[in-house]
């Protein structure tokens, strides 16, 4: 029966669920919450669903940022295995609805697996994002999602608590059934008036991937440190970790929680970048200098089950150091960490499939395909891999499609950089 109704599902006609109305672009999700049907949609019927409209007569302010983009939504890599919305693309008139209109959201993830939906994360609130909405609202919110997911899901609803062994920091309920899974979670302070973020994320109930994966509870999503070199491959004299989840850090200044949310999904830790910005009290137009995240991450790691090391950081100007000691927001500087060092570790990181949370400053050396001019100042990303018949290494930016396999000459790369660090799982 359920086959007969995914066929009907695909010989109706699909209408776009994007509309231009004198308020502005709205963007009805619903299509993505007809679970277990939604999770038919493949890539094609996806862009069809959410074609962007045009504005009639719109202005300047209204009107898209200029990248011609046809869809309401941008994909995240070019093999188009993950689709986010953000809505200042679109105009800050731009209204993202679901449950018939009845709950707003403010950001929506879509990944994609063998062609297929395999995963879907509502941002319904989040602090950078939702600086109009009260306790009240934010309460209904939650209110009105959870009693939807009840009806979608047939399975019995359970609480979710948060749960520091488990690495679990949020609370919220779950729903499981013999085809789909979801869980709707906020930052347990929400109950308090402290409002930091409020999530559902749903998937079929067998899949993998980041999303998916982070639905799951506790250590059953959890990359083993062991299993970490089996995503390390070997192209060409090109040495990389590959199927490292892509996440675009929006206009905000959140390359650092960006990185750090790629590599969470990458050791299937379910923690997004708006949690991670709220733990590192980040700044969305600021974002989080180096120091300030090697002191958040020496707080925080053990609550994921990782462990957190600074192989090299700039104690004076440029000059790289190790950390001798580091107690509370204490960081005194050890040996010097020279360009021999920087090659050792990074070979070595990345031979066990471990990426390099890298700190540098923009704009001073020359990158494969080459940075736009105007991209200067302090930045994170990502070390992935490395070619040392070219003396190169291998990054990845959190800026989306294009940003997944980039390179620089090992010698520019570290002169270049302010920092370098590593986040490693504990489970073995």
């Amino acid at each position: 029966m359920r086959c007969l109704l995914v066929f009907l599902l695909a010989a109706l006609p699909v209408f776009s669920q994007a509309v231009w109305k004198e308020t502005g672009v709205e963007v009805s999700f619903d299509p993505l919450l007809d679970i277990p049907a939604s999770f038919e949609i493949d890539q094609d019927k996806f862009e069809t669903i959410f074609a962007c409209p045009e504005i009639p007569g719109g202005t300047e302010e209204e009107e898209s940022d200029g990248d011609e983009n046809p869809f309401c939504f941008s994909w995240m890599t070019q093999d188009r295995d993950r689709a986010v919305f953000m809505k200042w693309p679109l105009g800050r008139k731009t209204k993202f609805l679901m449950f018939g209109g009845e709950v707003p959201c403010e950001e929506v993830t879509v990944d994609f697996n063998e062609g297929k939906v395999s995963g879907v994360s509502i941002s319904i609130y989040n602090r950078a994002d939702s600086k109009d909405v009260g306790v009240e609202e934010f309460q209904q919110r939650f209110l009105n999602t959870g009693k939807e997911m009840k009806q979608r899901i047939s399975g019995r609803a359970m609480s979710r608590k948060p749960d520091a062994k488990q690495g679990l920091l949020t609370e919220g309920w779950s729903w499981f059934d013999r085809q789909s899974m979801a869980v709707l979670e906020r930052n347990p302070e929400a109950a308090q008036g402290s409002l930091e973020f409020l999530r559902l994320r749903l998937a079929p109930r067998g899949a993998s991937g980041p999303i998916a994966n982070s639905v799951r509870s506790g250590n059953d999503s959890r990359v083993r440190k062991s299993d970490l070199p089996d995503h390390v491959t070997h192209q060409g004299g090109d040495v990389w970790i590959r199927d490292i989840p892509m996440v675009d850090q929006g206009p905000k200044g959140y390359c650092v929680v960006a990185s750090i949310q790629r590599l969470f999904e990458h050791y299937g830790i379910p923690c997004d970048q708006h949690q991670i910005a709220e733990m590192a009290e980040s700044d969305a137009r600021a974002g989080t200098s180096s120091l300030a995240v090697m002191k958040l991450l020496g707080t925080i790691d053990y609550r994921f089950k990782t462990r957190f090391d600074v192989l090299g950081i700039e104690f004076t100007s440029g000059r790289l150091y190790s950390v001798k000691v580091r107690s509370g927001d204490r960081f005194d500087p050890g040996s010097e960490f020279d360009e021999k060092d920087f090659e050792k570790q990074l070979v070595r990181h990345i031979d066990a499939g471990i990426p390099l949370l890298w700190s540098l400053q923009l704009g001073h050396f020359p990158e494969e395909p080459p940075i736009s001019e105007q991209a200067v100042g302090g930045h994170m990303r990502l070390i992935i891999g490395y070619n040392l018949d070219e003396k190169k290494v291998i990054f990845s930016d959190s800026w989306g499609a294009g940003h997944e396999k980039k390179k620089m000459k090992m010698h520019d790369a570290f002169r270049a950089t302010t920092g370098i660090f590593t986040i490693t799982p504990t489970i073995n």
